[in-house]
């Protein structure tokens, strides 16, 4: 049998220990390597990547796009999409998803994987169909979660669902790394007797159970894992390229990785590793084993932002009571898996209960709108109680949220006109306006003061 390789390096391993501040300067000198080391695919783009580099690194995350492209011809570059919420974090209008999937594929993406934060499959429709369009392999993710209304033969019937959209691959996402050697193994059986597609594998090393658990859904026919090279791996992040390399090739599987290859690659990584270490980018806690997620099922990114929030407002304390208060928030609003934005917004919730001592005393204006059917349909039914303070005598939408949508594409390109050079501008402003905004403006003083200096004779 043979297991392939994803590298996440490059995104959700970056992504996760150092919050995605590895420019592009950094990691371009390896990119020609590690397009010799036979992965699967690398996983680039996509995810908080675009965010960031607009927000923190002063680049164009289209340009990066294209720059690994130009390095990496013969590996899949791979992306992570949000579905309707593309990169950020609200549902777009279709022909902003269309034009963002057309204009990823166009500059560089060759494998999109598809997700919605509540397996709400209408939320995927448009993008796995752009995708499929586009002539990219699409591949539809599952949001990983136990919960009594998330049961094997639920999951494995939302694979068939997306098998019937035409999706080529299907990814079961555990982004809290709660999923369980058993769980692994049961999970990619159920799916597999119904679905005759290729099943990637993704989980973290937050709770320590990865290794362990990614052997079992091998064992049960898993095709594709999700790993990352060892420097930057574990605690919040993958588990280690080369160890699972070195473990499946002594077990007897085949994979295309070359050895001497993933050394040159982890090598290259050890001296920045060593400097996010020393000027604190890395926090070495998030390298820890939080076994915690095991009982409250609070993603480890989740974990950090609740410290944060409460450390804030001094009352770090209460830790202990929001841990024991998210469980069940997410039980009134319908099990949600906590993925992004759904973690952010059930923690907040929790965490505003616990403060205020009264429960929904004070409730965020993203918990209504889910409540109102904004983000798509909960998987369970919402408490009725929380529904009535709510909603009051007015119903839940109840067709897919991106049906109320107007399109946007063209009045936001008229609108900004010359501030956009291109399309992808546009698209940037439309996922981030205020990021955007702020980047146009550093890059025409930049653009100047090329124009000045060169004009400037020399003495």
């Amino acid at each position: 049998m043979k297991v392939n390789f994803t590298e996440t390096v490059l995104r959700d391993a970056n992504q996760s220990l150092i919050a995605t501040r590895m420019p592009i300067s950094v990691f371009e000198p390896i990119l020609e390597t590690m397009d010799k080391a036979g992965y699967y695919s690398v996983e680039c783009w996509g995810g908080a990547t675009f965010d960031s580099c607009l927000r923190y690194l002063n680049e164009d995350p289209w340009e990066r796009l294209r720059r690994i492209k130009a390095k990496m011809p013969n590996t899949k570059l791979q992306m992570l999409l949000r579905g309707q919420n593309l990169l950020g974090y609200k549902h777009y209008p279709d022909d902003v998803v269309r034009k963002f999937v057309q204009h990823s594929i166009s500059n560089g993406i060759d494998i999109v994987r598809i997700f919605d934060a509540l397996n709400d499959i209408r939320n995927i429709e448009v993008a796995v169909d752009e995708t499929l369009k586009c002539g990219a392999h699409a591949s539809a993710a599952i949001s990983y979660t136990t919960s009594p209304v998330h049961t094997l033969d639920k999951f494995a019937q939302l694979c068939k669902d997306m098998q019937s959209m035409g999706v080529q691959s299907i990814c079961i996402k555990d982004m809290a790394g709660v999923m369980s050697p058993k769980e692994a193994y049961d999970l990619v059986s159920a799916i597999k007797d119904k679905v005759d597609l290729p099943l990637v594998l993704h989980t973290h090393c937050t709770t320590g159970l990865a290794f362990m658990t990614y052997l079992k859904g091998i064992e049960a026919g898993a095709d594709v894992i999700d790993t990352a090279t060892s420097v930057f791996s574990g605690g919040t992040s993958q588990p280690a390229t080369e160890t699972l390399y070195y473990a499946l090739d002594q077990l007897g599987y085949e994979t295309d990785l070359k050895h001497d290859v993933l050394k040159q690659v982890n090598d290259f990584f050890k001296p920045y590793f060593a400097e996010c270490l020393e000027s604190g980018l890395l926090d070495p806690t998030v390298m820890g084993t939080a076994t915690e997620a095991l009982d409250y099922k609070i993603p480890g990114g989740m974990l950090s932002n609740l410290i944060s929030q409460l450390k804030a407002q001094n009352a770090i304390d209460r830790l202990p009571e929001v841990l024991e208060e998210t469980p069940r928030v997410r039980k009134d609003m319908g099990y949600p898996p906590l993925v992004t934005p759904l973690s952010q917004m059930v923690g907040v919730q929790a965490a505003t209960n616990v403060l205020l001592g009264e429960r929904y005393k004070s409730i965020g204006k993203e918990i209504k709108a889910y409540v109102k059917g904004e983000y798509g349909r909960a998987p369970g039914e919402i408490d009725d109680d929380l529904k009535k303070k709510i909603l009051g005598s007015e119903k839940a939408i109840e067709c897919r949220p991106a049906d109320l949508l107007k399109p946007e594409f063209e009045k936001t390109k008229a609108m900004l006109g010359s501030k956009a050079d291109n399309d992808e501008d546009v698209l940037s402003y439309i996922a981030f306006p205020q990021v955007a905004e702020k980047f146009f403006a550093d890059r025409e003083k930049r653009r100047e003061n090329i124009v000045r200096y060169s004009i400037e004779p020399i003495e």
